[in-house]
């Protein structure tokens, strides 16, 4: 199988499985315009990616090929489909395909769903497999697209669950240019990833959101105190 049979088998699965009411459903979850799809369920994607994996010649540099027209397709399931087949060979990935990622965020990955599957399975792995450190995605914290940035902290969130990090400061003041982020997909990355951190190390993350809690995007400390109790929650009321 070639990368031309192969995003043709793609597309020709979701035009197969096109669902009207569901595009109409999918849109309600993204802002005017950012969805334009064949209304495909998840389990769907997920079941077709299975089967595309067991099929003969299935490879990452078979997945990189077909990656960037399927990629650049602006359809929301064949974008997903693209990524979840690169998704499932990370232990093959390098520090130079993870600089090519970098570039994808110019063309695509231009919602929250795809910037979270970025950030939640790929590149991740990237980290896990000790190919790049945190600090490699310094230059995406002023990147100028706002699902680049959000990417960076929904990245991190691996990072500290793995209990590889003993001390979340260093972490945490890496990611302070994004606590003044303009942007309200942003905001919910860091939001989300302060909600996980305080939930692992409370003691750490507190003194953080203290200090930020006047002058941070209000929706930031909204979602990461949202696991808190009221009375926890007051002191982190802004001034």
């Amino acid at each position: 199988m070639n990368g031309k049979e192969l995003e043709y088998k793609i597309i020709s699965f979701c035009e197969a499985n096109k669902n009207e009411v569901r595009i109409e459903q999918n849109k309600r979850f993204f802002k005017n315009g950012e969805f334009q799809g064949y209304g495909l369920a998840a389990p769907q994607i997920y079941d077709e990616i299975k089967n595309l994996l067991k099929m003969p010649g299935m490879s990452l540099d078979l997945a990189l090929e077909v990656a960037p027209n399927l990629l650049a397709s602006k359809m929301y399931e064949p974008i997903t489909m693209g990524l979840l087949l690169v998704n499932a060979f990370g232990k093959q990935y390098s520090k130079s395909l993870f600089h090519e990622m970098n570039k994808w965020y110019s063309f695509t990955i231009h919602n929250w769903a795809h910037a979270d599957t970025m950030g939640m399975f790929i590149l991740p792995q990237f980290v896990q497999y000790k190919m790049i450190t945190y600090v490699d995605f310094a230059p995406w914290l002023t990147s100028k697209y706002k699902f680049q940035r959000r990417s960076v902290p929904v990245t991190l969130i691996k990072l500290l669950k793995s209990k590889t990090i003993d001390d979340f400061n260093p972490i945490f003041n890496f990611l302070e240019p994004l606590m003044t982020d303009p942007e309200r997909e942003v905001h919910q990355g860091m939001g989300w990833f302060l909600r996980e951190a305080w939930k692992l190390k409370p003691d750490q993350t507190e003194p953080f959101l203290l200090k930020w809690k006047d002058t941070a995007p209000r929706l930031i400390i909204n979602y990461a105190t949202e696991k808190m109790t009221k009375e926890q929650k007051i002191k982190f009321k802004k001034a």
